[in-house]
């Protein structure tokens, strides 16, 4: 029997998955649940004989259990994980193709195959970083900034309504945002500019399920740089009310390859998945790839 350590958040999904559904759900399917809580102190600890790590929560929930694992030593055990999910937006979820009901997901896990998911490390400054999604400065981080202070995240509990409010709102902020120069070095070539947000990518879709990168694949040993121009604005603010209105087109504006990038904003703030982080204004920021940092049980095909 393979043993489980489940990671919940409480917090996501609804009262079907709480921690006794769940458990259930995973024994049922003859594993050994063991479970955590990440609400509660000191909550990662996997016991050296555990076979795989389950994540149930958001994207947010699943970094934060990459961002232990990339903490440990090469020498010591790593575990493939398997995701759950039960946030808003679930984009790494939904890069891996991991989606449906959550029994059926664990039911998929007895045929599975296992992903290379590679992991975008950023330095700048004394402070070092690991993305999963995407990273980036202009409108992202001008969103968050303003879902926070109206303060209407944790008002909305319908995920769909939640994610179209994010697009609601960001459409506004659009009109009215003013592109920056950003100085960006892609594997040592200038594609320095003006734009409305320069994205380095490593997921198909990040923030509100926007789907900028439809061909981005966290395996393939690269990211995916998305700049939109300051030319593009019209279009851009265009591409997000059709996903408003129900219009879910992927898109295609300029993306390059990449495998080590350096950034600059006339700026002081960036994203880091889904956290904001304030820095100088102009401080060079430094992105590599770990290929293969991480692996991923995917659903059987």
């Amino acid at each position: 029997m393979k043993i489980a350590k489940l990671f919940h958040n409480p917090g996501a999904g609804d009262e079907e998955h709480d921690k006794k559904n769940l458990t259930s759900m995973i024994n049922n399917e003859g594993y050994e649940c063991r479970y955590s809580s990440t609400k509660k102190k000191d909550w990662f600890d996997v016991e050296p004989e555990t076979d795989f790590i389950i994540v149930a929560g958001g994207d947010g929930t699943v970094r934060d259990i990459a961002e232990r694992l990339l903490s440990r030593k090469r020498i010591e055990k790593h575990w493939p994980i398997a995701v759950l999910p039960l946030g808003t937006a679930n984009n790494i979820a939904k890069t891996l193709g991991v989606t449906g009901e959550t029994k059926e997901i664990i039911s998929s896990w007895k045929k599975t195959r296992i992903k290379k998911f590679d992991v975008g490390r950023l330095t700048g400054g004394d402070k070092t970083m690991f993305f999963l999604e995407s990273f980036g400065y202009g409108i992202f981080p001008y969103l968050m900034m303003e879902m926070k202070k109206q303060n209407k995240e944790e008002e909305i509990e319908d995920p769909a309504k939640k994610l179209k409010f994010a697009l609601k709102l960001m459409h506004r902020l659009i009109l009215s945002y003013k592109p920056r120069y950003c100085h960006l070095e892609i594997d040592g070539k200038d594609h320095s500019g003006k734009f409305l947000l320069a994205e380095v990518m490593n997921t198909r879709t990040m923030g509100p399920n926007l789907c900028l990168s439809p061909d981005a694949d966290p395996g393939d040993g690269e990211l995916e740089v998305v700049i939109v121009l300051e030319s593009e604005k019209d279009k851009f603010a265009d591409y997000i009310l059709e996903v408003i209105n129900g219009h879910n087109e992927s898109f295609r504006f300029q993306t390059i390859k990449a495998k080590s990038v350096s950034i600059s904003w006339d700026g002081t703030h960036v994203h880091v998945d889904d956290e904001i982080l304030k820095i100088e204004k102009e401080a060079p920021m430094k992105i590599e790839l770990l290929k293969e940092a991480l692996e991923f049980i995917l659903p059987a095909k």
